[in-house]
């Protein structure tokens, strides 16, 4: 008996190793999958940045569009008035 407790005891050293990472793992899974959930529901500086700057240049496209139709609106009413330079 004693035998078998001597070639089963470095059998079992050997797969200690494993076992403590896979108790490490599910040990430290909530944690993980809690920071996981702050992340998703949290914007960063840099997120809020890129969306700040994104709506910025939507609004300029939309303005520049606007300003290019009040000009040609412009235009066209000069002309209709009779005028030559409605540059």
């Amino acid at each position: 008996m004693k035998k078998y407790m001597l070639l089963a005891t470095p059998l079992l050293l050997l797969a200690l190793p494993g076992c403590v990472r896979t108790v490490a793992s599910i040990v430290t899974a909530p944690v993980r999958a809690g920071s996981q959930i702050v992340d998703w529901s949290t914007t960063s500086q840099s997120e809020s940045d890129r969306n700040y700057g994104r709506k910025m240049r939507k609004q300029e496209a939309r303005e520049g569009k606007e300003r290019k139709k009040a000009d040609k609106e412009r235009r066209e009413q000069c002309r209709d008035a009779g005028y030559d330079n409605c540059g």
